[in-house]
C-alpha cells in the first residue's frame, strides 16, 4: 500500500515537472516577440519562430522519451542539462555564431560535437555509466573545436581567442557535469521494473 501511494506521488510530481517544462517552453516562444516590441536588435521572422518551436519541441519530446530509462533524478537531471546545453549551442551558434559570426563556416564544427553526443549515447545505449562517458567524450570534442579554432586562427577579429576559449570553457563544464550526473545515476540503485 505504501509502495503504491509513493509510486503515485511521483507520478504527480514528475507530470507537474512535465507541465512546469513545457510551460517554460511556451514563455521561452513570447520572449523574442516581446524583445521585438522593445528593440530593433531582435528582428525574428516566421522562419526564426518555426526553427525555435522546432528545436523547443524537439529538445522536450527528446527529454520526455529519454526520461523513461531510469526513475533516477539524477539521470533525469543529466538528460536535462544535457538537452539544455545541445539546445543553447544550437541557438547561439544559430543566432550569433560562437567562432566569428554565424556566417562562418568554422561553426558548422559544433556539429560534431553534438554528433559526437548522439552517437555516443546510443552506443551506450542510454545506460548511466555508459552516458557519462559520452558526454565526457562530448566535452573534449568541445574542447577539442575551441583548440583548433584558436590554433587556425579562426573567427579572429570578430571573435578574440580568449573569447572563443571561454565560451568553450562554458560548454565543456556543462557537458562534464552532465557526465557527472549521469555517473552519480549510475551509482544509485534502479528500482525494480527500470531499466538501468
Amino acid at each position: 500500500m505504501q509502495m503504491a501511494a509513493k509510486a503515485e506521488n511521483r507520478n504527480g510530481r514528475g507530470r507537474l515537472w512535465r507541465r512546469a517544462a513545457w510551460g517554460a517552453a511556451a514563455a521561452l516562444m513570447l520572449l523574442p516577440l516581446l524583445a521585438m516590441q522593445v528593440t530593433e536588435e531582435v528582428a525574428w521572422d516566421v522562419a526564426d519562430f518555426a526553427i525555435f518551436a522546432a528545436m523547443l519541441i524537439s529538445a522536450g519530446g527528446v527529454y520526455e522519451l529519454s526520461a523513461r530509462f531510469s526513475a533516477s533524478s539524477a539521470y533525469r537531471a543529466a538528460i536535462g542539462l544535457a538537452l539544455a546545453t545541445a539546445f543553447l549551442l544550437t541557438w547561439v551558434n544559430l543566432a550569433v555564431g560562437i567562432v566569428g559570426t554565424e556566417d562562418d563556416p568554422a561553426n558548422l564544427l559544433y556539429g560534431g560535437v553534438l554528433a559526437v553526443g548522439i552517437i555516443s549515447a546510443f552506443i551506450a545505449r542510454f545506460r548511466p555509466a555508459g552516458m557519462a562517458r559520452a558526454f565526457f567524450a562530448t566535452a573534449l570534442a568541445q574542447a577539442l573545436v575551441a583548440a583548433v579554432a584558436v590554433a587556425a586562427g579562426m573567427g579572429y577579429p570578430a571573435s578574440p581567442p580568449l573569447e572563443i576559449l571561454a565560451v568553450n570553457a562554458l560548454f565543456a563544464m556543462l557537458w562534464l557535469a552532465s557526465a557527472s550526473l549521469f555517473r552519480k545515476a549510475a551509482r544509485e540503485k534502479t528500482p525494480a521494473g527500470k531499466a538501468p
